[in-house]
This record gives structure tokens, sequence and C-alpha cells, in this order.
């Protein structure tokens, strides 16, 4: 039987207000628009990591965590090794966004879009299964809707 490491993450659907209503923070990271996410260091609990991973990979600052949204699994492979990735996932709200691509992580770009524009640039399906979950959380939420 092939070992399997497994990898726990925590990551984010970074959002705030802006004139055209609610917008969420996409990466654009090896040619592909994602979410921001990470590994989880040892000495740190999911939700510490996934703030440390969006503040890392956005440059936003004062991120605060308004609700868990679920958490997605999958395989990956690297050097031959097999992993399994296990990501949380938490609605994020970015206070001051000082935005800067982490150029060691392969981010070039990033870019605010409607909730609609991320479901329909975000490149892995799963990540389309987190924002449906974050759309859903918005809807009950009044501290995230759109004016």
């Amino acid at each position: 039987m092939e070992k399997v490491i497994l990898i726990k993450a925590g990551g984010g659907v970074v959002y705030c207000r802006k004139s055209g209503g609610l917008q969420v923070l996409l990466i654009h990271r090896r040619g592909v628009w994602d979410l921001p996410k990470g590994k989880v260091e040892r000495d740190e609990t999911v939700e510490e990591g996934a703030v440390r991973e969006i503040e890392e990979e956005t440059g936003c600052r004062g991120t605060r965590i308004t609700g868990y949204l679920g958490t997605t699994e999958h395989f990956y492979r690297e050097n031959g090794i097999k992993y399994k990735k296990i990501t949380c996932w938490y609605a994020m709200q970015c206070r001051m966004a000082d935005l800067r691509p982490q150029k060691e992580e392969q981010i070039d770009e990033l870019r605010w879009m409607t909730l609609e524009e991320a479901r329909n640039n975000v490149y892995y399906s799963n990540l389309k299964k987190v924002l449906s979950w974050f759309g859903e959380e918005a809807e009950k939420k009044s501290d995230t809707n759109p004016e």
C-alpha cells in the first residue's frame, strides 16, 4: 500500500465591501485563479494558520474570521510522494488591504471580484464549492450582505 502524507491547511474567502457591493479576493498562481490558503504550522491552530497564510499571500492586514465555511480534501503528488491535503475554509473580512502578491509562492496577481466573477474564474472545482458555501453564508449574515 502506498504511503500518503497528511497535510492540514487553512484558507479563506477574503471579502470586503466596495462600491459595487460584496467582493472577494482571488490570487493568480501558476497560471490559474485560486483562493488563498496554506499549510498550518505545528504551533498554531487551523484558524491562526488560515489568517497568517491570507496575510502572507495577499498583504491583507487585520484579517478577521467571520465564519466557518467547510472542509475540502484533495490528493496530489510532489517529487514522487503522494499527499492528502485537508483544508478548512473560513469567511474572512479584510480590514486593511495593502495588496501585495507573495512572489515566493508564485502568486503574480491579486484581484477583487464579485462572487459570480470569482465562481466563474476559479480553476479548481472544489473552490467553486467553497465559494457557494460563502454565498450561502453571505445571504444569512447581514455583515456580509451587499448593501
